[in-house]
């Protein structure tokens, strides 16, 4: 009996640690393939280190003059993981692909392309391409194996800036740092270009020529790639006596949108986050249907929409918990629009309505009692009032100037009122769309009514866009916002990225980079609700697993974490790879570190930090670890030495 009992513990000790080796492997591999949702690899991690390139798949018409890739929101794809492999589902025209990236090894994926043509097609060509970036592979070297020699007779079509087209076993790229393979089980065509821009372009072709109606294609093949890992030292220099704009904290967008599933998601992270700014929405053709009726008078006998009652409840719960609440409106009501209502894009590509100049006086009426109504009812005011998006038209559309006279005609009215709220000038769909702000930022008559420069983080990551919104909070001197924060607008139609490494990554990283350059008062994260869920599980997306936080979720919180009011502080990095941000308060010594490690562990040296602080606490979020709390780093002579581990967010915070 004793040895059975002895028996049976051993069993389980080691289906324990078999079921740990099982999960340490899994997440080994999926970190390994970084693949887009709409199908495009864009590198192979090894070590932390990313081997990066660019796959897409392109269809080129008969004539080549005539490329459809696969790329961000050109397609409507569907993305799923399965076990190590990421299989993308999409169409380019009557094209129906299946593409699975399976992780076989470190650095080695298997490759498998299929497509079911729906009518007959005439083309050049359907191929499968890899761009390989020019700053490493310009100089390389090409080397191929199991060439025939009469390959040169079954050559593919030809192509400009073609140097080699040629069928072989495999093919690899050798730079000085760098290295690509693709081979195949026997001999297939491989076309290699050099593009004047983009540098080395490989294709391989899935089809050529004619495709009927009903025809299967299929490829399939292994990229590896390997080559020098950078774990040079990093060292950073803060300047603490440049003290800049106040950061109050991670806020959160809460726009009602999904009964069922919403309540867990609010209340879970209310519960388990510091939430210091609110976004709600303002339903405002459900507010007022009918030009002629009075909103509140139906207000006050009851007679309120149960989607605005619970708008107005869910702006009423932020306020309590002590935040400044955004009021936004996506969706006008008919009588304030031009034309009928566009819920979706025009067969154009128009979105939205602009507003019917005629009815201007009863709109700034119409939303000015709404708020005024919340002030009476439940007693907040709401900080400040946008359209969503109204430079590209969700809901509502505006030109530049159209925004400009909004902004002072509706400021104008609320103040009227005796309403302290404000004005976000552009609320913009994106960073790059920065101009639609200018005519209200250099109207001077605009001023008083702005209270916050706004803008939504889906597109326009490069420094130069970024520091054009921290260039208009300046010059106004009014705080800067990021009214939704993410990277991808469209991610709701393929959920299951937001559980991968790479989204999770991506997200916080740009997050870092917005605190250095924007400097924002808040980045308001989309959302905090079932929608763009930071959550796994909960019956959201079709996933019945128990609701319970995921690597986004464990980001969102070490942001979060950051101490209350503290303010931008310049810092330098030598060294590549990794993304900084500093937030401090002098006066009362206190700092936190933001820094995310896009590759391999670093060593980091970082001084500049006041002589008065010994300390730092150290939090780290990987794949595996859940904002778990290190050993303290120690500042000795003002110095703090420190490892960054691969892909990794860490945050140091003094003591």
């Amino acid at each position: 009996m004793k040895e059975q009992y002895l028996s049976n513990r051993l069993f389980r000790a080691a289906l324990f640690l078999f079921s740990i080796c099982c999960c340490l492997f899994t997440s080994n591999a999926y970190s390994q393939a970084e693949v887009e949702p709409w199908g495009n690899i864009r590198g192979i991690r090894h070590k932390g280190q990313l081997y990066g390139f660019e796959s897409s798949i392109r269809v080129i018409s008969e004539d080549g003059r005539n490329v459809y890739a696969t790329a961000k929101e050109r397609q409507q794809p569907k993305y799923k993981r399965s076990g190590k492999s990421q299989i993308v589902s999409t169409r380019i025209d009557s094209l129906y692909f299946t593409e699975a990236v399976t992780d076989v090894s470190g650095g080695k994926v298997k490759v498998v392309v299929q497509a079911d043509a729906r009518k007959d097609m005439t083309v050049k060509g359907v191929f499968f391409c890899i761009s390989l970036p020019n700053e490493e592979y310009q100089y390389s070297r090409v080397e191929l194996s199991g060439v025939k020699n009469d390959s040169l007779k079954e050559a593919a079509p030809e192509f400009s800036n073609t140097y080699l087209n040629v069928r072989a076993k495999s093919i690899q790229f050798t730079a000085s740092k760098r290295k690509l393979k693709v081979s195949f089980d026997q001999p297939e065509m491989v076309i290699v270009r050099r593009e004047p821009t983009r540098g080395l372009e490989l294709y391989i072709p899935v089809a050529l020529a004619e495709i009927k109606s009903g025809a299967k294609l299929s490829k399939s093949f292994t990229i590896k790639t390997w080559g020098e890992i950078d774990e040079q030292p990093i060292s950073m220099a803060i300047n603490a006596s440049q003290q800049g704009r106040i950061f109050e904290g991670l806020g959160g967008n809460f726009r009602l949108q999904n009964p069922k599933t919403d309540p867990q998601v609010i209340d879970y992270s209310l519960k388990n986050l510091r939430v210091a700014y609110g976004r709600v929405e303002m339903p405002w053709r459900l507010w007022q249907p009918e030009k002629d009726m009075d909103p509140t008078a139906a207000a006050r006998e009851g007679k309120l929409n149960p989607a605005v009652l619970k708008a107005m409840q869910m702006g009423k719960r932020l306020d309590s918990a002590g935040m400044p609440v955004i009021l936004s409106a996506w969706f006008p009501p008919q009588w304030a629009a031009l034309g009928k209502l566009n819920m979706r894009p025009t067969p154009e590509g128009i979105w939205g309505n602009q507003l019917d100049p005629a009815s201007m006086d009863a709109i700034y009426k119409s939303i000015t009692d709404y708020i005024l109504y919340v002030k009476e009812k439940y007693g907040f005011e709401y900080k400040m009032f946008s359209f969503n998006e109204s430079d590209l038209g969700i809901n509502v559309r505006a030109t530049p100037e159209e925004h400009r006279d909004f902004i002072k005609g509706l400021g104008a009215y609320m103040a009227s009122k005796g309403l302290k709220t404000k004005m976000l000038l552009g609320d913009n769909s994106d960073a790059t769309t920065y101009k639609f702000i200018y005519p209200a930022l250099n109207d001077p008559t605009a001023r008083p009514y702005i209270g916050a420069v706004s803008f939504h983080s889906w597109r326009g990551w490069d420094t130069e866009i970024l520091q054009k919104w921290a260039d208009a909070a300046n010059q106004l001197n009014v705080p800067l916002i990021v009214g939704e924060g993410s990277i991808d607008a469209a991610a709701w139609n393929y959920p299951d990225i937001f559980q991968e490494q790479t989204y999770a990554l991506e997200e916080i990283n740009l997050y870092t980079r917005i605190l250095a350059i924007c400097q924002p008062i808040t980045i308001l994260q989309w959302q905090l609700t079932a929608d763009y869920s930071p959550l796994i599980g909960g019956g959201i997306f079709g996933n019945n697993e128990p609701l319970h936080p995921g690597q986004r979720f464990w980001n969102l919180k070490q942001l979060a974490n950051t101490p209350k009011n503290v303010y931008a502080l310049p810092i330098t990095v030598n060294g590549a790879g990794v993304s900084a941000a500093v937030l401090g308060d002098n006066s009362k010594g206190v700092y936190v570190l933001h820094l995310v490690n896009n590759g391999s562990t670093r060593k980091v040296t970082l001084t500049g930090l006041p002589v008065n602080v010994k300390e730092l606490r150290y939090y780290i979020t990987t794949t595996r670890l859940n904002m778990k709390e290190e050993k303290a780093v120690e500042i000795k002579n003002g110095i703090a030495k420190f490892k960054l581990p691969a892909v990794s967010y860490v945050t140091l915070i003094s003591k």
